[in-house]
């Protein structure tokens, strides 16, 4: 398949160069601190469907999003994530026995708590009895937590579920290299000295050599970063829309943090340290101090840099999922209803953050609805380019019909709905918890701001991505 950016710049008129393909308009400083306005409660039809079960999101918490290396690095994943756990307990006051099933997303492993969603739940006191496993799908294992715990409620064969995802950054794996595995391996099977010592000998300096993870796809070697600058420059997307959307999310985010708006963080007393009450990764500075930063990946003229990227993030969330009998029955009143959800996959090299773009659409006509329809998208925010590439894409009527395989575009989320309490940029990330986060922060939107429909959306390492449709609960 011709690439995107093979076909932009061989294929389009030179003056274009994308740039009158894929116009958006451009992100205006006085847009950067714009408070949302109240959604005007509309009258809509519900997304109840007869025969299945609603389910429901009663509520959800986050401990604090951290950059890495702060007060979680000295830390275990487990430990982040039952501070998830013990929070919503705390929030919800569910009686621990009624959980019929524990499962959580977390992408980079720790080997000692591969299933960290087990451990996690018996750190948290749940009962033994209760199962829980743990699945992983990038940037949207936490979607795919709850997704899973949808299914299993919508199938019958459970009414509560607790979903959830956690990532520690500060302490990832790093391996001894292969050669130095296979010597120590060998070493351990010997069975004489004369064997160990001829083992020995075939050691070199360069077997010390480690192994260190990167956010790199497999199947093409590239960092994500250096994928999201290629995609920035297909799209046209310049350095200062990308800074002025950066700077958007920051700002945002601020004014939310200072509001009380995030109420999904939990605080957690780290053990040995302080209480941590919010995220500290909000940092709103000014385009001029951007602008001096280097590009990070493509260098000298690559237009994504630190400013513009979401950083290395700890953290955990989780959420409470119920049948809507069964939460009515215990008493409670749901945040708001899960609706239809979509996965979707195409090429990582040249559509590896385009996700949205392809889940939009699909979910929006699973459920009968449109773009207009929708009051709060939560769209997750890996780079600033990857949030216009997707604008633009969805925006054109020719990326629809040439590669969407579609007659015409779904179109442009509206900026005064869209990620109005920041973002990933700004929140910070941790890979396996972000889904929780986008879904809470769209059914706390929607009361607030007093709106019906949220839609969820997030890219994924592997060219994959995920959208899903949010139901306010009726007050």
């Amino acid at each position: 398949m011709t690439t995107i950016l093979t076909y932009a710049f061989k294929n389009l008129p030179t003056t274009s160069k994308w740039a009158l393909g894929f116009s958006i308009r451009p992100l205006s400083c006085s847009s950067q601190l714009r408070a949302a306005p109240a959604v005007q409660t509309k009258t809509k039809k519900t997304l109840t469907k007869p025969n299945i079960r609603n389910i429901v999101v009663v509520d959800g918490v986050r401990t604090p999003f951290l950059l890495s290396g702060t007060s979680y690095k000295d830390l275990m994943p487990h430990d982040v994530a039952r501070a998830a756990l013990t929070g919503l307990l705390h929030r919800t006051s569910v009686p621990k026995e009624v959980v019929d099933y524990i499962i959580f997303g977390t992408v980079i492993q720790e080997v000692k708590t591969s299933n960290v969603a087990r451990e996690a739940a018996l750190g948290a006191g749940f009962s033994d009895k209760t199962p829980a496993h743990t699945v992983t799908m990038a940037c949207i294992s936490a979607n795919q937590a709850m997704t899973t715990g949808v299914g299993l409620i919508a199938s019958g064969q459970c009414d509560v579920v607790v979903a959830g995802g956690v990532e520690l950054m500060s302490d990832i794996p790093i391996r001894h290299s292969r050669k130095m595995r296979k010597l120590m391996l060998d070493l351990n099977k010997a069975k004489s000295v004369g064997q160990r010592l001829s083992l020995i000998s075939k050691f070199r300096l360069n077997f010390l050599a480690p192994e260190l993870p990167a956010v790199a796809e497999f199947s093409t070697s590239e960092t994500m970063g250096h994928s999201a600058d290629r995609l920035a420059a297909a799209f046209a997307v310049s350095r200062l829309e990308q800074d002025e959307y950066a700077l958007r999310s920051h700002s945002l985010a601020k004014k939310a943090q200072d509001e009380g708006l995030l109420s999904d963080v939990v605080p957690f007393k780290v053990p040995g340290k302080d209480t941590v009450t919010k995220d500290n990764g909000i940092r709103p500075s000014s385009l001029e101090q951007m602008a001096k930063l280097k590009p990070a990946f493509i260098r000298p003229y690559g237009t994504v840099t630190a400013a513009n990227s979401s950083f290395l993030t700890d953290g955990a969330s989780a959420v409470l999922i119920m049948a809507e009998e069964k939460a009515l029955a215990m008493g409670y009143k749901p945040k708001a209803y899960l609706r239809d959800f979509m996965y979707v996959s195409q090429d990582p090299k040249d559509q590896l953050l385009l996700g949205p773009t392809y889940a939009t659409p699909k979910v929006l006509e699973k459920a009968g609805l449109t773009m207009n329809d929708i009051d709060a998208f939560e769209f997750h925010e890996a780079f600033s380019g990857q949030i216009l590439a997707n604008f633009k894409a969805m925006d054109s009527d020719w990326f629809a019909q040439n590669y969407m395989g579609r007659k015409t575009k779904v179109g442009l989320p509206p900026l005064e709905k869209f990620n109005n309490w920041g973002g990933s940029l700004s929140l910070g990330h941790p890979f396996g918890a972000t889904g929780c986060r986008l879904v809470m922060t769209a059914a706390n939107r929607l009361r607030k701001e007093g709106g019906q429909y949220g839609l969820v959306a997030a890219c994924a390492a592997g060219g994959q991505g995920h959208a899903m449709i949010v139901e306010a609960y009726p007050k």
